[in-house]
């Protein structure tokens, strides 16, 4: 508007002739169309011409939205009758050419004509998508860097103390090689807890879902806060009545509360207060809010607030990023609130942050509500019943194995069989069904998932097929989406890599216990 009334300005108000009104009209850079009073295309600028093409000329008498593809018509109606206050249309483009974007504004003139400028935003859009793929590309080097650092080091013990235990020898060698293999086992279970994390964070993870009472989980989790928080910290718990239920793995909402919480008390140097709060939202349109938007709907709320340092806001849209964190010096991994974002969406919730530098930080979790569902909260088990089905009765039937790492395939065979059971080991799900074919009636199948030719899901559904009551056991060091959605028959449990032989052992005489 401002280039029109400065060219109007400086050529005065009205042009002398057509001749020197269509130059000025052709001299504006934006794209234009001239419409009469009752809202009818007088003539189009050079620079709509262009953007149109030539098989989409502007006639005279025209309706104005006939410029747009059909799909923007209604908007660019809603806004031409003041509905809206703004708008993106595309082009009508016949001839298959990429549409530009446009937002409109209206000037109006003399005896009710009108300009119909139009903004070109295409390479606006296609600017802020480059800035997005760069964020992107920074995260992933920033996750490469801190898989690769983290794993190097892991790897860095495991060589060396495998290659001091060969080469170990003399009187005390056994107890040596045995101080060396406690070494590889300890780097092997900080490698296997960093590929947990970063499973949670990709949303890879197997969750056990199931209705938990919300207050009764924040109770029971505020008894171990307590201790880890130390004297200078009150915890408060603020929650919300009637008791409420969400649907969530209960061991992965105490990983998330301990994270944050974890966080809060490095907030917290001189101390402070957490406070664990519960209640309800009601959305009734999107919301705009860090680390993403949150769809309208009912929500039931957790909130975990701090009196701390608070985070800078030009690092929020950031604190999400695996391996990102402002603590390197005192020990921060990076990893923790990636963990928390990856647990909360893959369980259907949404976060929201809110942080002043000074004051503390708040992050509420929300968490599809569930209306009037009984209690469904089961206790995990002891671990001194974990250990009781531990050896489960071997006599009868063998374990079907099918693993297609080698290695892994013997030593799982070697720890089967050392607990006193019979094992029929096969390679891939093909040898598994050319077994079947022969006979054979396993009392449990113990399979790998992601194999060469068919998953052992695939493996899994024609067992059940030909003999529907013999249990399934799934190994895999990530759960590919039918296990992760819970499409799998109720007799079939997962056991993630990498295991102990015990763990093994466990879960298998568990299956067959049922």
């Amino acid at each position: 508007m401002r280039l029109i009334n400065g060219l109007l300005r400086r050529r005065g108000k009205v042009p002398d002739t057509n001749e020197r009104q269509g130059e000025l009209f052709n001299q504006l850079p934006d794209a234009a169309l001239l419409l009469d009073g009752t809202g009818c295309a007088v003539a189009a600028n050079l620079a709509l011409k262009r953007a149109l093409g030539p098989t989409m000329p502007v006639r005279r008498g025209m309706a104005a939205d006939r410029i747009f593809a059909a799909a923007s018509r209604p908007a660019f109606q809603a806004w031409w009758a003041d509905r809206v206050p703004e708008v993106e249309l595309s082009l009508a483009a016949p001839d298959g050419h990429q549409a530009p974007l446009m937002t409109p504004v209206r000037i109006v003139l003399e005896d009710g004509a009108c300009v119909l400028l139009l903004r070109d935003v295409t390479q606006r859009q296609a600017m802020a998508a480059q800035l997005a793929e760069a964020d992107r590309l920074q995260a992933l080097g920033t996750l490469a860097g801190g898989i690769a650092h983290d794993f190097n080091n892991l790897l860095a013990v495991i060589v060396s103390a495998a290659d001091q235990a060969l080469q170990q020898n003399g009187p005390m060698a056994e107890e040596a090689i045995r101080a060396d293999l406690r070494q590889v086992s300890q780097a092997a279970e900080r490698g296997a807890a960093l590929v947990r994390q970063l499973l949670a964070y990709a949303r890879q993870q197997v969750l056990t879902p199931r209705l938990v009472p919300l207050n009764q989980a924040v109770r029971g989790i505020a008894g171990l806060l307590q201790p880890l928080l130390g004297q200078r910290i009150d915890l408060e718990l603020k929650l919300d009545e009637p008791e409420r239920q969400v649907r969530i793995d209960p061991s992965q909402l105490d990983r998330v509360l301990m994270n944050l919480a974890m966080n809060a008390r490095q907030a917290m140097p001189d101390g402070g207060t957490l406070t664990l709060m519960t209640g309800r939202a009601l959305l009734l349109e999107p919301l705009r809010a860090e680390p993403e938007d949150v769809p309208p709907g009912r929500w039931t709320m957790l909130e975990v607030a701090d009196t701390g340092h608070g985070i800078p806001a030009g690092l929020l849209p950031r604190i999400f990023q695996p391996f990102f964190t402002s603590r390197a010096q005192q020990g921060g991994t990076g990893m923790g609130l990636a963990t928390v974002h990856g647990i909360v969406r893959q369980s259907g919730g949404y976060l929201l942050v809110e942080s002043e530098v000074g004051r503390g930080t708040r992050i509420r979790i929300l968490l599809p509500r569930i209306e009037d569902a009984p209690p469904a909260w089961v206790p995990m088990p002891a671990p001194e019943a974990e250990a009781a089905s531990r050896n489960a009765d071997p006599a009868g039937q063998p374990i079907l194995l099918v693993e297609d790492e080698a290695p892994l395939r013997q030593l799982a065979e070697r720890a089967l069989k050392r607990a006193g059971w019979e094992v029929v080991a096969a390679e891939d799900a093909e040898d598994a069904l050319a077994l079947l074919d022969q006979g054979l009636k396993p009392a449990i199948l113990v399979s790998d998932v992601v194999m060469p030719g068919m998953a052992g899901t695939e493996l899994a559904a024609e067992l059940h097929r030909r003999l529907p009551r013999t249990p399934v056991l799934l190994v895999s060091g990530y759960a590919p989406a039918m296990v992760r959605e819970g499409n799998v028959k109720s007799s079939t449990d997962y056991l993630s890599k990498p295991y102990r032989p015990a763990e093994l052992v466990e879960a298998v005489g568990r299956c067959v216990k049922g």
